[in-house]
């Protein structure tokens, strides 16, 4: 999948992620805010890492201001920005069944 254009998902609310995904040109650079970074952060790192792997996603530059989220909802919200970059979320998409 090819990060079409700028897509978010997610909110600011404890225990959740504000995740937005925009075109690059040349691999993935991720960006990383969070509150619990020093406890947490390479889980965080990997599991984005790993959901993006996952879609196929090579390019592009993904932004995750974390909260506290569990592992399901950062997965989650990188599922759904990326689907939303390449206009695909309104097309019967059966949500986790990419990611298992």
């Amino acid at each position: 999948m090819q990060i079409e254009k700028n897509a978010a998902a997610g909110t600011l609310e404890s225990s959740d992620a504000l995740v937005t995904v925009e075109p690059a040109e040349a691999g993935i650079e991720l960006e990383i805010s969070s509150s619990v970074m020093n406890q947490y952060g390479r889980q965080i790192r990997a599991t984005v890492l790993d959901t993006l792997a996952r879609l196929g996603v090579t390019d592009g530059k993904v932004t995750v201001v974390d909260k506290g989220a569990l592992d399901c909802t950062l997965k989650a919200r990188v599922e759904c920005a990326v689907f939303r970059s390449c206009g695909k979320s309104d097309a019967g998409i059966p949500w986790g069944g990419v990611i298992r």
